[in-house]
């Protein structure tokens, strides 16, 4: 396997760690620059400001389990 296979094959199977520290970084980025962000918690949306302040912004329905293969209509 050449080098650039091998570089390619470690990024992909890296993904998921690199899309999580890129996440965490652009939350506190966004919080440090004086800007809210969204989280969702238990149903719960969220606006979470700089100073740690919480302000609900929509509660939503329960997740819907759903099997592998199966096919819902959403309305």
């Amino acid at each position: 396997m050449s080098t650039p296979e091998k570089t390619m094959q470690y990024l992909e199977e890296h993904i998921p760690e690199l899309a999580e520290s890129a996440i965490t970084q652009a939350y506190w980025q966004t919080l440090a620059s004086g800007n809210s962000v969204l989280e969702s918690e238990n149903g719960v949306i969220f606006e979470v400001f700089p100073d740690g302040k919480r302000k609900i912004i929509k509660t939503t329905p329960p997740p819907t389990s759903i099997s592998i293969g199966e096919k819902r209509i959403l309305r």
